[in-house]
């Protein structure tokens, strides 16, 4: 826990400098309370690193290739000259990015992942898959993670600017 809120301070302290009077001064408690609310529930004072940094990312402005190619390097496991993700790191992967909505009352059960999972492996033969097949999976907008673009897509349009007036 105080090696992910030291992370927070540098990160929001980094935000700051770039965007002087956006970043609240308590960004760093806050976003550390609510990776607590989120992964550790029954209070052992421990969260993992991997799964902060799966909220992180989640939540970050960046573009959903950038999130999703960010989620396989967090998430996948190299073999030999690749690296792939296996169905182990994908429900460990969907079960952290599920507590995000559950926060709030909107999680899926457990038996979601499970479908979720299938699907993206269905047709596989291996036991893991490669980085292109993950992505093409999430670029079909699973339902478990149907969220995600949501949330994307409700930020980018907070950005747009019509030149229009409205009567």
């Amino acid at each position: 826990m105080q090696q992910i809120s030291r992370k927070l301070m540098k990160l929001f302290q980094r935000a700051r400098l770039e965007k002087p009077g956006q970043v609240d001064p308590r960004a760093a408690e806050f976003t550390l309370g609510l990776l607590i609310a989120m992964y550790d529930r029954s209070g052992t004072g421990y969260v993992k690193t991997r799964s902060a940094a799966a909220a992180l990312i989640s939540l970050s402005g960046d573009t959903l290739l950038a999130k999703y190619r960010a989620f396989f390097q967090f998430y996948a496991v190299p073999d030999g000259k690749e690296t792939l993700i296996t169905r182990r790191a994908l429900r460990s992967l969907l079960t952290d990015l599920n507590q995000i909505p559950a926060i709030v009352g909107e999680g899926c059960t457990l038996s979601c992942v499970e479908i979720a999972i299938h699907d993206c492996f269905h047709g596989v033969l291996n036991a893991a898959i490669v980085e292109e097949k993950f992505l093409s999976w999430l670029r079909s907008e699973p339902a478990v993670l149907l969220w995600l673009p949501t949330c994307y897509r409700l930020s980018v349009t907070e950005m747009v600017s019509h030149q229009a007036r409205c009567r």
